[in-house]
């Protein structure tokens, strides 16, 4: 086995067919669904946060091929590209912001005010400490101008091994940006699913004790 290629990425393999992706869609989405509800953070009135893993990536690259009618090799890899840096490694992990906003009024209103969102969103631990977001430069270019934002961002977090121990009851998601200030503390269950994501991996863990017993 190649223990550099982290086993939560996605490969070709894990694409289901079209056929074979009829069969499973009702009963996929459905756990999907569900998984997205303990996932997803509402962080004041206009921010919702979902917390991404390799079983939401996959639906989401299932769901593009059926939608696009992608049926090559080729094209199913050029969808695991894009999606594949959205599933966390141990130790980190990744959202997708949505900005909450439906009528063109509040969008000329909020996306001007709220230019730079995606850098000012936090985790606040049970020790005291807190854990900014990164964002990706280019990306951060792509969809934020000096006067307005983009309704969508993704942003990753990364942990240390004492801020992934401290991960637990209690820990807080907040917004610092000028503009929008709200904070809100997760519930069990959002808490053990992000948990799980910084864990790391039980094969790594084995790997590694094999490797230094």
């Amino acid at each position: 086995m190649n223990t550099s290629e982290s086993s939560r990425k996605l490969t070709l393999a894990d694409i289901t067919d079209a056929r074979a992706y009829e069969r499973e869609r009702e009963a996929f989405r459905e756990h999907i669904i569900e998984l997205k509800r303990r996932r997803r953070v509402h962080v004041g009135n206009l921010i919702t946060m979902v917390f991404e893993n390799r079983e939401t990536m996959r639906f989401q690259i299932q769901e593009m091929a059926r939608v696009e009618r992608i049926l090559t090799d080729e094209g199913i890899q050029e969808e695991i590209d894009v999606y594949n840096p959205l599933i966390p490694e141990p130790g980190h992990l990744c959202a997708t912001l949505f900005i909450e906003l439906t009528a063109d009024e509040q969008m000329r209103e909020w996306l001007p005010k709220l230019v730079g969102i995606e850098q000012h969103v936090l985790f606040r631990l049970p020790d005291g400490t807190a854990v900014r977001c990164e964002v990706d430069a280019q990306h951060a270019s792509q969809l934020t101008r000096a006067d307005t934002t983009a309704a969508v961002h993704y942003i990753t977090f990364g942990f240390n091994p004492e801020q992934v121990s401290a991960f637990g009851e209690g820990v807080v998601v907040a917004i610092d940006h000028p503009a929008y200030s709200e904070e809100v503390l997760l519930g069990p269950a959002t808490v053990a699913e992000l948990a799980a994501d910084l864990a790391p991996d039980l094969e790594s863990t084995s790997i590694g004790r094999t490797a230094t017993g």
